[in-house]
């Protein structure tokens, strides 16, 4: 499976070629640069990896949440190279990217929202080494993070919990570590997706969108018309 993957969820701009078990893969932590920095690193994996984009299985990218304006660099590229690739494309959690990173049994992936607010969810370690969800992602204050109670070894990670570390809503501290200054990678973007694509979950690139999880922050309010 060959799996070109794009990352633009936070602070962190990152492209990923995942070519049959290997891994090319460019990152920088340039806030604001992403529209600047995607494409050459797009060019500079394809050209480490010896291939061009119409070989590769599927385009895949980073969903969200994060960034509204990281999110549409991103996934508007995943599209434009699809479809000028003939490709499918295939979304993956950025929470779920930022969980695989940490390599740990039960995590905490959390991703600054602004306005005093998280996206976070909890994820369980499943045995083929797959971070699997604990529920759904939730954009909530750090106040109202909790933890699942089947488990005491939990590491958090991630711009949210860099940012909120002693605010998060964990009663027992000593059931939370931290891994500080941890973002998603399109590398694991790219593993992820592979075993989707591999399945047949890809899509076709007009569907592809990103989740916000607070879309309604995007939409303009009713307009009221008085009495």
């Amino acid at each position: 499976m060959i799996i070109l993957a794009l990352e633009t969820a936070t602070e962190a701009c990152s492209v990923a070629l995942w070519h049959h078990g290997e891994l090319c893969e460019r990152l920088s932590v340039a806030p604001n640069r992403h529209s600047a920095l995607l494409l050459p690193m797009v060019e500079a994996v394809l050209a480490e990896g010896g291939l061009p984009l119409s070989r590769c299985d599927a385009v895949a990218y980073g969903e969200g949440p994060g960034s509204f304006t990281g999110l549409r660099i991103g996934v508007g590229a995943a599209q434009g190279l699809a479809y000028g690739a003939g490709l499918p494309t295939v979304g993956v959690s950025s929470l779920q990217a930022l969980a695989r990173r940490l390599r740990a049994r039960h995590s905490l992936a959390a991703i600054d929202a602004r306005m005093a607010q998280v996206y976070w969810c909890c994820f369980r370690r499943g045995d083929n080494g797959v971070p699997m969800p604990c529920g759904e992602a939730r954009v909530d204050a750090p106040s109202a993070v909790r933890l699942p109670d089947f488990a005491d070894d939990w590491i958090a990670a991630g711009s949210g919990a860099d940012r909120y570390t002693d605010q998060l809503g964990v009663t027992d501290r000593s059931r939370l570590g931290f891994l500080p200054g941890v973002h998603p990678h399109a590398g694991d973007v790219a593993i992820l997706a592979a075993a989707a694509a591999a399945r047949g979950e890809t899509e076709d690139p007009q569907r592809a969108v990103p989740r916000y999880v607070r879309d309604q922050v995007a939409r303009r309010p009713p307009i009221s018309k008085g009495p």
